[in-house]
């Protein structure tokens, strides 16, 4: 790494670490706004959205494709989960699984939206940017 680049261009954790730490993350975000309001809310969204770049950033140059694929597959893992447990903090108490992953996917489609572009947006500039300093 030289002093001219920076130095988000250099995740360190490596995939698996990432995801765990995206999970933990993640259902830390549910725990807290559940607590707080009892159902998932603007504060899970704005928490899933800084979570997606985080994740984004901190993921090594080997593992970019995991990172792109992460903010989906953290959001459907939650929901499912909620729909096993608690369906009430995202659709109605006696909706089922599958109910609740598609009342949670609409109602916070926005957030995965944003979540997934700023990741993306993201691992593409550390490509790009670790690709044209491999060059000069």
């Amino acid at each position: 790494m030289t002093p001219d680049q920076p130095s988000w261009l250099y995740g360190t954790e490596p995939g698996r670490q990432v995801v765990a730490l995206g999970f933990a993350l993640v259902l830390s975000a549910v725990a807290v706004d559940y607590l707080l309001s009892g159902h998932l809310s603007l504060f899970f969204d704005l928490c899933f959205i800084t979570i997606c770049l985080l994740l984004a950033i901190r993921v090594e140059q080997t593992s970019l494709a995991l990172g792109a694929m992460l903010p989906p597959l953290l959001l459907v893992t939650v929901l499912i989960l909620l729909g096993l447990v608690a369906p009430q903090g995202v659709a109605r108490a006696d909706d089922g699984v599958v109910q609740t992953v598609v009342t949670g996917l609409t109602t916070h489609s926005v957030a995965l939206v944003a979540g997934w572009a700023l990741a993306l947006i993201t691992l593409e500039g550390r490509r790009r940017g670790v690709l044209s300093s491999d060059d000069g």
